[in-house]
């Protein structure tokens, strides 16, 4: 005895949940091995030495990171580091090399120092508002010929002025700043008693300003650049999951359209030979066996069509996955919006329906009770497979619903046409009393289906009643364009 067991109603549901663990787990070892990998690159006997411009990048990027997340730590480091060298340099008595006023009080020494240090604790908040502060400590420094070298830090405010503001106030603070190296040159020219030459005093200070500023503006250029990329990376990001999310929901309809196709049509053709069965059961016990083979070899093709269909879905595209295993990814059609009929390696292959089925289809509903007369005109030898499964499909709807909807004394005329470039047109007409469900406005998936598949090449789909009694179903696949 074979036990068989149901599936619960949201296996659906409980896969997809199991398919995006797998995914997150996979993301987290990977992110992990790659984590190892680079703290070994820092090892001499490490698995694999990674290039110093790379430890560098990497050092880099964590450093901004950090101070991304604690930007007044890196600022009190930063200032710390320039007020350390401004004291060494005043109490270690190294200005006396550079100054021209050896004579310069202590307290004045102490204020310059402080006044060009501290106020670099706030050079990216405000780098404006403390340049004000320091032109003053600037001017005083250059007029009494003290030139500690504390002054450089206006270098410092001067790039990230460059850094954080526009081009105007960068233009207006450099000019400011070159009031103090102005100032310093004619004081210079003073007191050595000859004319102020610019070439010697203030020309070279102010190109170093000015070399600092455009480094300033450079940085900024890549920071910007660099911005750009990752958000136009986060956009292409949401239109791939869009893009995605589109052909997941293609695709499923494009599922649901096969299922009702298949599961409907060969349905309807199992009802309708089980009521005439059990019906010519007591007086015909002949033609009621005939019925239940019948019945026999349509459940057969339906559920062939479906396990090729629903293996297609389920099997890993590796073809590593064991039979009766659990899925161990996204179905290959609805992640990546596939075609059915490419199937992973493994699967039971079959071609899908052509009009060379059509015979077997007819005899079908015939078995069924359904009577069908037949008229083609022309062949179908130069019809690409797509629109042949178009007009198949179409066709095997059309008889479903006479099957369903026409009642018992119903007839069905099929008549196909086949012209040049690949144009074809499809009747199907019976004489059945038909059904208020068939109608335009209450229209099912089957109606919608044919549709669907008629508007990807372009066709038109008519169905409607006829003027006594009936129902008709007019296709039209006009020629295929050049490509």
């Amino acid at each position: 005895m074979t036990e068989t067991r149901d599936r619960p109603r949201n296996w659906h549901r409980n896969w997809l949940r199991r398919a995006r663990d797998r995914s997150r787990r996979d993301l987290a070892r990977r992110d992990q091995a790659w984590r190892d990998q680079s703290w070994r690159g820092w090892s001499p006997d490490g698995a694999r030495q990674q290039p110093v411009t790379r430890q560098i990048h990497r050092l880099s990027h964590r450093l901004r990171a950090f101070d991304r997340r604690h930007p007044l730590v890196w600022d009190v480091l930063v200032t710390g580091f320039f007020m350390t060298a401004a004291f060494n340099d005043v109490l270690g008595d190294g200005w006396r090399y550079i100054t021209q006023n050896p004579q310069a009080p202590t307290w004045l020494l102490v204020t310059l120092s402080l006044g060009f240090t501290v106020p670099l604790l706030w050079r990216r908040s405000h780098p404006v508002a403390i340049l004000l502060p320091m032109l003053p400590l600037a001017v005083v420094n250059a007029w009494t010929g003290t030139d500690l070298q504390a002054s450089l830090t206006l270098l410092v405010v001067t790039f990230n002025i460059a850094l954080h503001t526009g081009l105007r106030t960068l233009l207006a603070s450099y000019a400011l700043t070159l009031i103090p190296i102005i100032v310093d040159g004619l004081r210079n020219a003073t007191e050595q008693g000859a004319d102020p030459s610019p070439d010697q005093t203030i020309i070279p200070q102010a190109t170093r300003l000015a070399m600092v500023a455009i480094v300033g503006i450079s940085y900024r250029t890549r920071q910007e650049y660099l911005a750009s990329l990752v958000e136009r990376a986060a956009q292409l990001e949401v239109e791939r999951d869009q893009q995605a999310r589109l052909a997941t929901a293609a695709e499923r309809t494009r599922i649901a359209r096969e299922m009702h196709d298949i599961i409907g049509h060969n349905l309807s053709v199992i009802t309708s030979l089980a009521d005439g069965g059990s019906y010519a059961a007591a007086k015909n016990p002949e033609r009621a066996a005939q019925a239940l083979t019948a019945i026999g070899t349509t459940s057969r093709q339906a559920l062939g069509e479906l396990r090729r269909l629903l293996d297609v879905l389920r099997t890993d595209p590796s073809g590593t996955e064991q039979p009766g295993a659990e899925p161990q990814g996204p179905a290959p059609g609805l992640s990546l919006g596939l075609s059915v009929g490419l199937e992973p390696p493994g699967v039971e292959m079959a071609p899908q329906p052509s009009l060379t089925d059509l015979d077997h289809l007819i005899d079908g509903v015939r078995s069924a009770g359904l009577p069908v007369r037949t008229t083609i005109h022309g062949y179908a030898t130069a019809l690409p497979p797509g629109r042949q499964l178009t007009v198949y499909r179409v066709i095997q709807e059309a008889l479903t619903n006479t099957l369903k909807h026409g009642g018992p004394d119903a007839t069905s005329t099929v008549s196909v046409s086949y012209g040049d470039g690949g144009a074809v047109t499809a009747t199907v007409t019976d004489t059945g009393r038909g059904s208020t469900g068939q109608g335009p406005g209450t229209e099912g998936r089957g109606l919608t289906g044919m549709r669907e598949r008629t508007a990807l090449y372009g066709g038109t789909l008519e169905s409607g009643p006829l003027p006594d009694h009936g129902w008709r179903v007019h296709l039209h696949l006009p020629e295929e364009t050049p490509q």
